[in-house]
């Protein structure tokens, strides 16, 4: 089949050391990824809190200490209040990126991590300090504009500061932080859950400001990309740092690509109107449908609401946090698997692997679900059957974790030319943004409406985007950044919205060839 090929472009191999200095900086801007992460991980542990919930959420505390047997197990949380505390953040968050946008390119990617740093910052010292719900969710805004920022700018520049061929495991590291940052948020609230007091909520949220404070003083002392210095106009400065970040004086014909790259950039007065263009197509259907359908694949539901979930399915509340620290655990560690992976086996391979196991995982809990509680969601959970979930949801996140979790971040990452750079990851960050927040907004509805087809749902949507990826996703491992566009023009569906101008790079090959 036309669309299973995987297409080999025609590219430059720059060479270049891989260099201490990239791979520290690389480390820490991933660190962006720690903010996220947290957040992620955070809060459905504080909302499945006893405390918490009496003093904020106290309609659904009231249904949560109704134990005669006659509630609805999948409507418990069913409460629109709550689920704006936990999806404001992300409508937040896709706002903040297009004004992080404009940020990147005018003022580079270091500044964007900067101010998402701080920014985060404020927000999680008002939500530790939080007295009402206003407090709360404005906080969680807060942290969400943070997020935008953050989201918007350290993909970015993990893809330009790599080289090609260790771009996918530099870019992973964004990932990796990702979950140990929801893997510390599950530790910090099975941790804060047992503080005498009724005060530990306050210490879950507060504590996101360490990851800020990290990504922040990190962002400090990051130097800029070579691509971002080009893109100002400095063009001693970025030359130099490219020879830094490779190891190696000789960088001409990488260098020359990037200044191509930037001088097409520079003609470009409007990339937002620019991106729509059919020479655009593959990159801008990509930026809309991978991050669409990365939080279709209903990840966000676990990790959101994974305390909430297994609260509900009979876990008591020490098992639910713990249930979630199970999963962050194997969330952070099946991540590791990517990072050495994905530059060798390629994107292709992870995403269709991934999307199968995914796929059995869904349909496995789904048939267990309404097997045990029915349509009406009255029933029980015998040990055996709790904890053949755990394992069913354990191994769905892993697929998660080394297939559509990182690489949902580093395709649309990688692949934009320069002069559209700064808008597509805007895009791609917003539409993930828009669709988290649909998501955390309509979950506990849809979990009390839908039931156990609520599974089956979300595993509909895994095999259109498997289907998707083996059809339209060509390969890009090992390809130069700027020269991305080859692959896309050898593409049996993408070739023909490629003009010939638009491909760089393979002419340094074809001067070698003429010279012997």
């Amino acid at each position: 089949m036309a669309g299973g090929m995987a297409i080999q472009a025609d590219t430059e191999d720059y060479g270049g050391k891989i260099t201490m200095f990239v791979l520290m900086t690389c480390l820490v801007a991933a660190t962006g990824g720690l903010i996220f992460g947290y957040d992620l991980g955070i809060s459905g542990g504080v909302t499945s809190m006893d405390v918490f919930l009496e003093k904020f959420f106290p309609s659904v505390y009231k249904k949560m200490q109704d134990d005669t047997g006659k509630t609805n197990q999948y409507c418990k949380f069913d409460s629109q209040l709550l689920t704006s505390f936990t999806s404001s953040l992300y409508i937040a968050a896709l706002v903040a990126s297009f004004a992080a946008s404009i940020t990147t390119r005018i003022f580079g990617r270091k500044v964007s991590m900067l101010a998402g740093g701080i920014i985060f910052l404020i927000g999680s010292a008002l939500n530790g300090a939080a007295m009402n719900v206003t407090m709360l969710i404005l906080g969680r805004i807060l942290l969400g504009i943070g997020v935008g920022y953050a989201n918007q700018s350290v993909p970015v520049y993990l893809s330009e500061m790599a080289p090609a061929k260790l771009r996918g495991a530099l870019n992973m590291g964004f990932q990796l932080a990702i979950t140990i940052g929801i893997l510390a948020a599950n530790l910090v609230n099975y941790g804060s859950a047992k503080i005498k007091g009724g005060y530990g909520w306050r210490v879950s949220l507060a504590l996101a400001a360490v990851p800020a404070i990290i990504m922040t003083l990190g962002a400090i002392f990051l130097p800029d990309t070579p691509n971002s210095l080009l893109e100002r106009g400095h063009q001693e400065k970025a030359k130099t740092m490219l020879q830094k970040i490779r190891g190696n004086q000789e960088v001409e014909e990488e260098f020359q690509d990037l200044i191509e790259a930037s001088e097409a950039a520079k003609k470009i007065e409007h990339p937002w109107r620019n991106i729509l263009q059919p020479r655009y197509r593959p990159q801008l259907i990509m930026s809309i449908m991978i991050p669409f359908f990365q939080q279709f694949t209903g990840i966000n539901v676990i990790m959101f609401y994974a305390p909430v979930l297994f609260k509900t399915i009979g876990f008591g509340d020490d098992a639910a946090l713990m249930s979630a620290v199970i999963t962050g655990l194997v969330n952070m560690f099946a991540t590791f698997v990517s990072i050495g992976t994905v530059d060798r086996v390629g994107r292709r391979m992870l995403f269709l692997e991934g999307g199968i196991q995914m796929l059995i995982c869904q349909i496995l809990v789904g048939v267990i679900l309404g097997m045990k509680f029915g349509v009406e969601g009255v029933g029980s959970m015998s040990k055996s059957s709790s904890y053949l979930v755990l394992f069913l949801i354990c191994a769905y996140v892993a697929a998660f974790a080394w297939s559509w979790g990182p690489l949902g971040w580093l395709v649309p990452s990688e692949i934009f030319p320069l002069e559209i750079r700064s808008a597509g990851q805007a895009i791609n960050v917003s539409v993930n943004m828009f669709f988290t927040f649909i998501i955390a907004q309509a979950f506990l509805t849809m979990l009390c409406h839908m039931k156990f087809g609520l599974f089956f749902f979300f595993g509909g949507f895994v095999l259109i985007m498997t289907l998707f990826i083996f059809f339209f996703l060509p390969e890009t491992k090992n390809v130069p950044i700027e020269e991305m566009n080859n692959i896309w023009k050898k593409h049996w569906f993408w070739g023909k919205y490629i003009p010939d101008d638009a491909i760089i790079g393979v002419h340094h090959t074809s001067e070698k060839v003429s010279d012997h």
